[in-house]
């Protein structure tokens, strides 16, 4: 049952913080209910149950796999939320706080999810709660976000119910009767029996809907602006925890049309699609002038760069679930940083932004190791991910097209992302940069948790625990494991 309290306990909060009266102290039930969330997720990696709770729902070997990494991006989120709220105090903070821990038990509930129906309400759940989030700044630009947000996001609710309507209706054709029949361990045990048309039609639909949600291209046009004007912290938390829930969603699809004898089809869609995600953000990070969007750009980069390990067979898959922990973290300690940077200038373009490394010397610092750490620089955990991710390419039963066009993306997203940092952090500071500066001081509580964030990130590179290889490995047979 303590599965059950990954989405209880962060749901008690939201509650209470809706009728907390203290607006002061309200901001502390984040990192509270925060710690509580990871130190349970923490200790179901350790000392996971036996058996998944039941079939519709439970810590199962890839809840096992990903889950822990999104409690400890979402508490550190946290930690820096009560500094950053307390900065804010202009801004109502109730709605805020009651959505992210929402969002906190949704993404639970999403990554626990073994039933078609559960998933989607739970993903969707998670869509919506967000969407109040983006427009925190109250900004013209960021209520636009927010609209384009919506807009797209709907698209891809829309499309990813029609595909589970779709996968449904194949599981008729394999004698499918009710509800019960719609959990991914029935799905995939009839997978032989499963109507082809309106499996694959299933595939095609919800990987478009699912991947609207992670941003695959070129269903990402909702990423640089919603990345570019929510607080930093929201940022994080959409980069790392909802595109994971996203991506999941699409390896327990994947699993059952692995099942019903497309598994070939299913990874060379996959690789497609990684592929072009590749290229459309490496293009958009050569030319991109706000460091806000770049990171957005990148993530869209990053969500390629999973699409391409997933369709490589189980030595990418395995990859796949290293680069969420790597990035999720590495993100986390960029959209921080960059959140500080943001608002020390009072400014997000290249254009207008300059000598952060003598006004913000922490967290320009901290923008510096993330970028050089998202870029796959070692020993950092992105680094290591990605080499497993060019050793499936190249192996037995890799594309080794596909390592080819993944290095020279990586190249290019490398010049595009060392452009746009080292001219913010460069040079002479703006006057009107000195000027915003003065007004923001690098606090303890606005630099720790960036700071632990990169350091989780290097420690992953540097001494991987057994406990998450030996998850990761477990996940892996359970997504590649025929009936």
């Amino acid at each position: 049952m303590k599965e059950l309290l990954l989405v209880i306990i962060p749901l008690a909060g939201a509650a209470l913080a809706l009728v907390w009266p203290n607006e002061k102290l309200r901001p502390w039930l984040l990192p509270i209910f925060g710690a509580v969330h990871a130190v349970l997720s923490l200790w179901l990696l350790v000392a996971p149950p036996a058996q998944p709770l039941g079939t519709w729902f439970g810590f199962d070997a890839l809840a096992r796999a990903v889950l822990p990494a999104v409690s400890l991006l979402f508490l550190l989120c946290a930690a820096y939320g009560v500094a950053y709220l307390q900065a804010r105090a202009e801004r109502p903070n109730r709605i805020f706080i009651a959505l992210l821990l929402t969002i906190l038990g949704l993404l639970s509930a999403g990554l626990q999810s073994r039933h078609l129906g559960l998933l989607w309400i739970a993903t969707e759940g998670v869509t919506l709660a967000a969407i109040p989030l983006l427009h925190f700044n109250a900004t013209p630009r960021a209520y636009e976000a927010t609209w384009k947000y919506l807009l797209v996001g709907g698209t891809g609710i829309a499309l990813s119910l029609l595909g589970s309507f779709a996968l449904g209706y194949a599981s008729l054709y394999a004698g499918g009767t009710g509800a019960g029949d719609l959990t991914f361990a029935a799905l995939i045990a009839k997978g032989a029996g499963l109507s082809r048309p309106w499996m694959l039609t299933a595939w095609v639909l919800l990987l478009v809907g699912y991947g609207t949600k992670m941003g695959l291209a070129p269903m990402h046009t909702w990423k640089p602006d919603a990345y570019g004007e929510a607080p930093g912290l929201v940022g994080a938390l959409l980069a790392g925890g909802v595109t994971t829930v996203a991506f999941t969603a699409i390896l327990r699809v994947r699993a059952v049309v692995a099942a019903a004898g497309d598994g070939a089809v299913a990874d060379r869609t996959l690789i497609a699609i990684g592929l072009f995600s590749l290229v459309v953000a490496a293009l958009f990070l050569l030319g991109t002038r706000d460091f806000k969007r770049m990171l957005a750009y990148s993530s869209v980069e990053h969500m390629g760069i999973l699409a391409l390990a997933a369709g490589l067979g189980a030595p990418g898959l395995w990859a796949a679930l290293f680069h969420i922990w790597g990035n999720s973290l590495t993100k986390g300690a960029l959209f921080l940083s960059a959140g500080n940077i943001r608002r020390a200038a009072g400014a997000r373009s290249m254009d207008e932004v300059g000598g952060m490394a003598a006004l913000t010397p922490v967290s320009a610092g901290i923008f510096v190791a993330g970028m050089f750490a998202v870029t796959a620089l070692p020993p950092f955990g992105p680094f290591c991910s990605e080499l497993r991710i060019v050793r499936a390419s190249f192996g037995p039963a890799g594309n080794a097209t596909a390592g080819v066009v993944f290095l020279g993306c990586l190249l290019f997203a490398f010049f595009g992302l060392t452009r746009v940092t080292f001219a913010i952090v460069g040079g002479r500071p703006r006057v009107a940069s000195q000027v915003a500066g003065r007004k923001f001081p690098e606090t303890a509580g606005v630099i720790v948790p960036p700071l632990i964030l990169m350091g989780l990130s290097l420690w992953l590179g540097l001494a991987l625990p057994d406990v998450l290889s030996t998850a990761w490995t477990e996940a892996v047979a359970q997504i590649t494991t025929a009936p």
